[in-house]
């Protein structure tokens, strides 16, 4: 009887295992692919600053570099990533003194935005990217195309959101201070004779004001909530962790000086426009223009000029504002997913 029931259970257990083998084989290779995709957060040390970074994906597969624009950081970028790890690999830096990084005192740190691409640059040679295609979204645009400028044969794709390379993308009424500001840090209410200005004038109950006294408004909550909600089509869609996140890293003592002295910097990518223009003319790399159409910063009128350079663009705007991803991130994931999925064949097909 004892050899009876072994035999039993023996063949018991190979039956099991026979039933259960392609189940727990099926278990293990999903709990390999959501660890694959899940995101880590991470630092490194680039020019002897902690940049922090999302990453997700394998490394294997094509990356995609995310690059965030302001007052935010590669916080932006939450739900995007795991909407694409299973295909892409993903890089999401925080610049320094946004997000995770670190934020070095402006007197002993260039606070630039060709300092800021260095670092990036620094940052994906550290992680062996030698080829890339980049998401480039308002401060993300100046720092990728000084990359794309510079290292050409690295930039496989382009996905461009609410980024500026172009003169017309400048022309209203909110980037008139800042372009008295480039001339004279000093200047005091130059460009600020317009509806929107007014309105932050007669919030500050102040008739005079010094440019950059208004420009400091833009790292208060209320510019910083506005910048999340104005535009979007149902404001309940977009989440107040945003600007809460957000303004508390703002608020860090030392952190508004550094942001106006990007603001001022930030004068110093109009003239590189040409530069970058012509990079897109000779090196046409396939791009996706996915566009926040009620963007009250960066308008639709800087959308359009890219369609006079490249001959592969595709354009797309949504009925929403600045942080597109918030309100469409749903509808804009798969629209990067195809993207990418019919123009990276092509481009390493080029490249070989």
């Amino acid at each position: 009887m004892k050899t009876t029931r072994s035999h039993a259970s023996i063949i018991a257990v190979l039956f099991c295992a026979l039933l259960l083998g392609p189940a727990a084989a099926s278990e293990r290779r999903t709990r390999a692919t959501n660890e694959e995709t899940r995101i880590k957060y991470r630092t490194v040390e680039i020019d002897g600053v902690s940049i922090f970074y999302r990453e997700a994906g394998s490394s294997s597969n094509p990356t995609l570099l995310l690059l965030h624009g302001f007052p935010t950081s590669s916080h932006m970028f939450r739900n995007l990533i795991p909407a694409l790890a299973d295909k892409y690999h993903l890089v999401a830096p925080d610049f320094p003194g946004f997000g995770n990084s670190a934020m070095p005192p402006l007197e002993s740190f260039e606070y630039s935005f060709d300092h800021m691409a260095s670092i990036v640059e620094d940052l994906t040679l550290a992680l062996g990217l030698e080829h890339y295609s980049m998401y480039l979204m308002d401060y993300g645009a100046p720092v990728g195309f000084r990359l794309a400028a510079k290292h050409p044969e690295r930039v496989e794709t382009l996905i461009i959101q609410n980024g500026n390379a172009y003169d017309e993308g400048l022309d209203n009424d909110f980037w008139q201070p800042f372009k008295a500001y480039w001339l004279d840090r000093g200047a005091v209410n130059q460009g600020l004779d317009n509806p929107f200005w007014q309105g932050v004038k007669d919030a500050y109950e102040q008739p005079e004001m010094a440019n950059e006294d208004a420009l400091r408004f833009l790292v208060t909550l209320g510019a910083t909530q506005f910048q999340y909600l104005f535009g979007a089509r149902d404001q309940e869609n977009i989440s107040p962790d945003n600007w809460h996140v957000t303004q508390r890293l703002l608020d860090r003592p030392g952190n508004a000086e550094i942001q106006l002295q990007l603001f001022f910097d930030y004068g110093s990518n109009v003239p590189l426009y040409p530069v970058w223009q012509a990079y897109l003319r000779e090196h046409q790399p396939p791009t996706l223009i996915v566009w926040g159409d009620k963007d009250i910063i960066f308008p639709s009128a800087g959308a359009y000029p890219y369609a006079r350079d490249l001959d592969d663009v595709s354009l797309h705007f949504f009925d929403t504002g600045h942080f597109a991803l918030e309100e469409d991130g749903a509808e804009i994931a798969p629209l990067i997913r195809n993207f990418l999925r019919t123009r990276l064949p092509r481009c390493r097909s080029n490249r070989h």
